[in-house]
């Protein structure tokens, strides 16, 4: 039997975009196979997640987008942090590891 995948909390699929394309543009199938290996296939994204997502940082002016070739040649849409987006993205790291270091005492003492 495979690993169970995890849901997400809500509006930690933001943050996770984010950091992603901190290290640079990239399209959304790529963005999916990085959060699925970088947690070991225990986060798994849809498609109808993913893209509202990434939809609604290009509505804040956190991302932007242009159309390009992908690895295969395939006409891709690539998605790319902006200044705007550097700036949400640490201030949303800060805020989880706030929220998360609280939960770990709460979880580790309760």
């Amino acid at each position: 039997m495979g690993k169970a995948k995890t849901d997400l909390l809500q509006g930690t699929l933001s943050l996770i975009i984010l950091k992603i394309l901190k290290s640079g543009p990239a399209h959304g199938w790529d963005i999916t196979q990085r959060i699925r290996l970088l947690s070991k296939d225990t986060i798994g994204v849809n498609d109808g997640s993913l893209y509202p997502a990434l939809h609604r940082l290009e509505a804040r002016g956190l991302i932007t987008c242009e159309w390009g070739a992908s690895e295969n040649n395939r006409k891709a849409k690539f998605y790319k942090l902006t200044a705007a987006g550097r700036k949400q993205l640490d201030a949303e790291w800060k805020a989880w590891e706030r929220f998360s270091s609280a939960l770990d005492m709460i979880l580790r003492t309760a």
